[in-house]
This record gives C-alpha cells, sequence and structure tokens, in this order.
C-alpha cells in the first residue's frame, strides 16, 4: 500500500482552448474537473495501475466535499481532515501545442490543532504502508519545517518516505534523511542556488542533495527524460513521446511509477519513465491506466550523457 499526504489539496479544472488570446471570449472545445494536489495525483495514479493507495489530505467546504466524492468515484480511499478553510480551486488552460497556463489558488489556513490532526493522522494510516509519499506546496498555517517533522517520524516508525517538494521545505527536509527526494529541474537549480545547463549538471546537484541527507534523488529534465542518483550511481532513463498533450500531473505520475516498481534501481527509473510518458499524452490532469503504458519504449543507461545540454536549462 502507497499512501500519499497531500497538505495542500485542490479541485482543478482543466480546459482545451485553440489558442488562448487575452481579452477575449474564448471557448472551450474540452473540460475535466479532477481532485488535485500533488500526493492526490499519486494516489490516483496508483489506482489506475491497480495498488492499493490511500490520500490522506485536509479537506474543507464545498471544493472539499467534491474533491472527496471524486477520489470516492475513482476508487481511492481518503482519509480526509476536515478544516475550518475552504480547499482550493485551481484552473488550468491547455493549448494544443503543449503550452500550459495555471491559476492555482493559495488555499486555507491551517490552525495549530489542524496541523497536528493532519500529523497524526499520517501517523494512523501509515500502518502496514510500503511507502509514504509526501507531496506539495505547504498551505499558510504550516512552516517550512513541517515536512522536515513529517519525514522524522515516519521514519521513527519504520516507514519509508518519498518527498516531491520544493523550495525551503525541500532544504529543511533533507536533514531528516527522506529515501526518495524527487525535484524538477527548475527546483533542482533552486536548490543548489545556480542555473542547470547540462545533464551533467543535474547530476552533481543531485549529488548536493544526497550529500545534504538524501538517500536517493529522482529528478525529471522535463522532455530530455529523468535522472535516478543514488548510493550506486547515476543513472538515465529516457522516452518517445508522439505529443504532448497536457503535462499536469506528469511529474506525479512519474512518482507513482517509480513506487509501483519498488522505489530503487534502473528498473523503478524505467517504470517512473513510462507513467511520465504515458501521462503527457492524456487530457488534462488524467492518470495513466497499464494499457496507456509503452515499457518497451524506455531505454535506461548508466551511461549518462553528461554533456548533453537540457532542451529546457534551469535558470
Amino acid at each position: 500500500m502507497i499512501l500519499t499526504v497531500t497538505p495542500n489539496p485542490s479541485l482543478d479544472r482543466t480546459y482545451e482552448v485553440p489558442a488562448l488570446d487575452r481579452g477575449e471570449v474564448v471557448r472551450a472545445t474540452g473540460e475535466r474537473v479532477d481532485p488535485g494536489g500533488k500526493g492526490v495525483n499519486v494516489s490516483r495514479a496508483v489506482a489506475a495501475a491497480g495498488v492499493r493507495t490511500v490520500a490522506v489530505l485536509p479537506l474543507g467546504g464545498a471544493p472539499g466535499a467534491l474533491v472527496a466524492q471524486l477520489l470516492d468515484e475513482q476508487g481511492i480511499e481518503a482519509a480526509p481532515v476536515p478544516v475550518a478553510g475552504q480547499t482550493r480551486s485551481n484552473i488550468a488552460v491547455a493549448e494544443p501545442d503543449g503550452t500550459l497556463t495555471k491559476i492555482n489558488a493559495p488555499g486555507p489556513e491551517l490552525s495549530d490543532a489542524e496541523r497536528e490532526l493532519l500529523l497524526a493522522t499520517v501517523g494512523e494510516r501509515s500502518r502496514g504502508a510500503d511507502w509514504i509519499a509526501c507531496c506539495g506546496s505547504l498551505p499558510r498555517g504550516l512552516k517550512p519545517s513541517w515536512y522536515a517533522e513529517l519525514v522524522a517520524r515516519a521514519h521513527a516508525a519504520g516507514a519509508r518516505i518519498a518527498l516531491d517538494t520544493s523550495g525551503p521545505a525541500l532544504l529543511a527536509a533533507l536533514a531528516e534523511r527522506p529515501d526518495v527526494v524527487k525535484p524538477n529541474v527548475e527546483e533542482l537549480a533552486e536548490a543548489v542556488g545556480r542555473p542547470l545547463a547540462m545533464v551533467g549538471d543535474a547530476v552533481e546537484a543531485a549529488e548536493e542533495l544526497r550529500k545534504a541527507g538524501a538517500h536517493a534523488v529522482l529528478a525529471s529534465l522535463g522532455a530530455d527524460g529523468q535522472l535516478l542518483v543514488d548510493v550506486s550511481g547515476a543513472y538515465f532513463a529516457s522516452a518517445p513521446v508522439a505529443a504532448v498533450r497536457s503535462n499536469v500531473g506528469a511529474g506525479d505520475s512519474s512518482l507513482a511509477g517509480f513506487l509501483i516498481a519498488g522505489g530503487s534501481g534502473p528498473r523503478a527509473l524505467a517504470s517512473a519513465v513510462a507513467h511520465g510518458a504515458a501521462a503527457v499524452q492524456l487530457p488534462g490532469s488524467a492518470m495513466p491506466t497499464p494499457a496507456d503504458l509503452a515499457p518497451d519504449a524506455v531505454t535506461v543507461t548508466a551511461e549518462v550523457p553528461l554533456t548533453r545540454a537540457l532542451t529546457e536549462p534551469a535558470a
């Protein structure tokens, strides 16, 4: 079982449009409403693969009730923590060329009591979990050290932690030695405080995060592929994508694929890339099913192309 923790979930509405013209009336050609938030997306991808998952998340107001309903309809067991504030609603606008415009609301402010209840719920529901995936931004009311506290408590209980966050929350958590951290290339550059222009730069940055405390780093390099850097070395994987329809939740799908496949080594990296490549070819934040995957199209190598320029370098 994979337990996910989403401190700042959302109700995600995605529109597909021919073009986004500011100041004009734009008619959508497609629309989706999904339960959102990075941990929620991981649970959705895990459930789509037929693996049991439990989603821990604070929910409030009508949007929170709809998120719970949508999770139930997708067969995802939710462990909601009731909060006084209203769950945020986010909007994404997807254009045919793959351009995605997102408007993310800030979300509710959690009280001290709600903060403790969220931590306690994770502790209660994590018994028997193979992995705990802690994902996304922190809502108002939670300090950057909140993830670090969660990692410490989980490790004390014998659980393995995968952490997908950024900025001060990521840096604070490294001291508690999370088992896997999953930055994208921009978040990786931010963590080490310098630009990343080549694959080799990303490998060096991942090694720095390992020295700071992470046992392994699974780094998304956008269209170029993904890196896994752990105690055994560095691995690079990629897969062809015919056309990008939406990249919403693609990184979350990748993390789900990684954890489903055991959460370590080249096999798990290949699963991560297969899930991510499938996700970007689906509408909105739809998660891939096994029928959507093309695992034979994934290439994995220990001969990392260090001098390859990144298609989307991080400044």
